[in-house]
C-alpha cells in the first residue's frame, strides 16, 4: 500500500504536538511516560521528533491520559499553536 505524502500543514501539526507532548513529560523520562501510557519509547521519540506526524488516535489518547492531560486541552492547544 502506498502512502498518500503528508502535507506541509500535517508536518506542522505532528511538531506541534510532538512538541506540546515534549512540553506535558517535563522532567519525566521518554521510557517512564511511554510504559505509563502502554507504548514504546521509540513510538514516543518518533512523535515527539515528528517522524510520525499523524500517530493512531488511541496512541495519543494513552500518552495524553499518561501525561494528565485531556484530549480537549490537547486538541485546542495543537491548534491555537498554529493560529
Amino acid at each position: 500500500m502506498v502512502r498518500t505524502p503528508l502535507t506541509p500543514e500535517e508536518r506542522e501539526r505532528g511538531e506541534r504536538l510532538g512538541q506540546l507532548l515534549r512540553e506535558a513529560r517535563g522532567a519525566r523520562s521518554m521510557p517512564e511516560v511511554a510504559a505509563a501510557a502502554g507504548v514504546s519509547a521509540e513510538t514516543l521519540r518518533k512523535i515527539e521528533t515528528g517522524r510520525a506526524p499523524t500517530p493512531a488516535f488511541f496512541t495519543v489518547a494513552a500518552l495524553a491520559r499518561a501525561l494528565g492531560l485531556s484530549m480537549d486541552e490537547l486538541v485546542t492547544r495543537c491548534a491555537l499553536a498554529g493560529v
